[in-house]
């Protein structure tokens, strides 16, 4: 009988087949590994930032991003123009902020939402915030 290469081949499938899946458990278990470690390295940081606290100024990874405390100057008094024009004072840090292109003028936002909300009309909101914020009491 004559044996053809792959028939001589065919003892030695099952250690290729075997080894194989070992490579392959070896990979997946250094990938979990890496993973892991990633999750610790996240968890730590955002531990050393702050990620536990419950005081809104100092809570977050993110507050490192936050302009100094009376650093930026925005209209209506750094407070959410969105809001405003619900009529209600929101405070913002100016941390997110618009610059009007015709105006040139600064406006700052509570949240991201807000800001986005705000793109989508930003003239309307800003004559609702301005109408709002004479009702409110609050100067020009």
């Amino acid at each position: 009988m004559l044996r053809t290469p792959i028939a001589r081949a065919l003892p030695s499938l099952p250690l290729l087949a075997a080894a194989c899946i070992a490579f392959g458990a070896a990979a997946a278990a250094q990938a979990v590994a890496a993973q892991a470690v990633a999750a610790q390295d996240l968890a730590a940081a955002a531990a050393q930032h702050g990620a536990g606290r419950t005081d809104a100024a100092h809570a977050g990874i993110w507050k490192a991003a936050t302009p100094p405390a009376g650093s930026m100057r925005g209209e209506f008094r750094n407070n959410d123009p969105v809001g405003l024009a619900a009529g209600e004072k929101i405070p913002a840090d100016c941390s997110l902020n618009w610059i009007d292109p015709d105006s040139h003028k600064l406006y700052c936002f509570a949240s991201a939402t807000s800001l986005v909300y705000f793109l989508d009309s930003p003239h309307e909101f800003l004559a609702r915030a301005q109408k709002n914020w004479r009702k409110l009491g609050s100067p020009g």
